[in-house]
């Protein structure tokens, strides 16, 4: 089994990102909410006052706004599937697991277009912002695939980001630190 991080690792850019400006260009009326987006990064990343996921269910909010999420998500994925890198077709296997921290309904598409068998990602309320459990990230993503797979293995791992360390350091093989399209042994 190989596993994979998902933004900017077998996507070409970060998918909650470009969602969130694809709303925002779709329903220019959402813009009301980035007020409230930039005070929270600033309580979040300058004084430290609130936490990562507290930061993202304050982005999240502007789910709220949205009428019929699921087309916007349908419509998002129109547009963005062609960020799968292709490399990542390349290499790709049926007992693949990808374990990414942006929201499971928003990446569930691409997922399954990929026919992607194992998936885990941040459970994310699709109408109000809210989590429903932790933020898929760091040690959450190992906690996560041993819940899922308990006796799995991981061969190889890819990701972006040193934050995915204790996924790399299942890995039984060499794991990749990916920048753009370059993979590069990581140095664990």
């Amino acid at each position: 089994m190989i596993g994979y991080d998902f933004d900017e690792t077998i996507y070409n850019g970060d998918s909650t990102r470009d969602f969130v400006f694809y709303c925002l260009k779709r329903q220019p009326s959402l813009v009301r909410f980035v007020p409230r987006w930039g005070w929270n990064a600033l309580l979040w990343k300058v004084f430290r006052t609130k936490s990562k996921t507290q930061f993202k269910e304050k982005l999240y909010s502007f789910f709220t706004g949205i009428k019929d999420i699921d087309a916007f998500v349908a419509d998002f994925w129109q547009v963005h599937f062609k960020n799968i890198k292709p490399w990542y077709y390349e290499q790709q296997r049926e007992d693949d697991i990808i374990i990414s921290a942006s929201p499971e309904f928003l990446l569930r598409p691409a997922i399954d277009r990929l026919g992607i068998r194992y998936f885990l990602a941040s459970r994310v309320d699709k109408k109000t912002g809210k989590y429903t459990g932790e933020n898929c990230w760091g040690e959450e993503k190992v906690c996560r695939f041993r819940q899922l797979l308990p006796e799995a293995e991981i061969e190889s791992f890819y990701s972006d980001s040193r934050s995915d360390t204790p996924m790399a350091r299942l890995a039984t093989g060499t794991s990749y630190l990916v920048y753009g399209d370059k993979r590069v042994p990581w140095d664990l």
